[in-house]
């Protein structure tokens, strides 16, 4: 009897080391993969469509969200971006969890449209050290900065809605700890029961 699997939706601040902890967690996995969204961008160098993103043009976006086809949308820096459902519902009927990372909002349109998600906040140990991250990566303005970190505050008061909050103080541990909660969720009673139908 094939079990099905399950989407895990992931969001934190900017700066929280989200992809590093999921990927360690999932490296080797076998039954775990990474949902593929769907752009309006264009491709970028070496970019291959249905691996990094689905391409597809404004129109055709626009159509897919008049019919239903994503689980949330959003735009940004001018394009749209959003997680087409047919992919996600293919891969779990195939017995792969999948892996969703987006923003609080968006994860608040995946819930509603599929209340099984499970939903995983990932932060670090506090506003000090998101700040400290922002800063080492020498990659934003001061601006930019304050714009995260206020964002952040943000995202904080609605992480208290997620099934799980992951404090990544140290990856390796962070990534153990979502490792151990993709295995928990699998094992759940009401999953697994279909298993002794023998017995009834």
């Amino acid at each position: 009897m094939n079990e099905k699997g399950k989407l895990f939706v992931i969001s934190g601040p900017s700066g929280a080391g989200k992809s590093t902890v999921v990927l360690k967690a999932t490296d080797g996995r076998k039954d775990t993969c990474f949902s593929v969204s769907v752009t309006t961008r264009k491709p970028r160098e070496g970019e291959i469509n249905g691996k990094e993103y689905f391409f597809v043009q404004p129109d055709e976006f626009k159509e897919m969200v008049a019919n239903g086809e994503l689980l949330e949308h959003a735009e940004y820096v001018a394009n749209s971006y959003g997680t087409p459902k047919k992919y996600v519902e293919e891969k779990l009927a195939q017995g792969l969890n999948v892996v969703l990372d987006i923003e609080v909002q968006g994860a608040g349109q995946v819930k509603e449209k599929m209340p099984d998600a499970v939903m995983i906040f990932i932060t670090p140990p506090s506003l000090e050290e998101l700040e400290n991250r922002l800063r080492g990566r020498h990659t934003d303005s001061e601006r930019k900065i304050e714009a995260r970190l206020f964002r952040a505050r943000e995202e904080y008061r609605e992480a208290v809605n997620y099934d799980y909050i992951i404090i990544n103080g140290d990856a390796d541990v962070a990534a153990g700890e979502f490792g151990s909660i993709l295995t928990s969720e699998r094992c759940r009673s009401a999953e697994r029961k279909k298993f002794l139908t023998e017995a009834f």
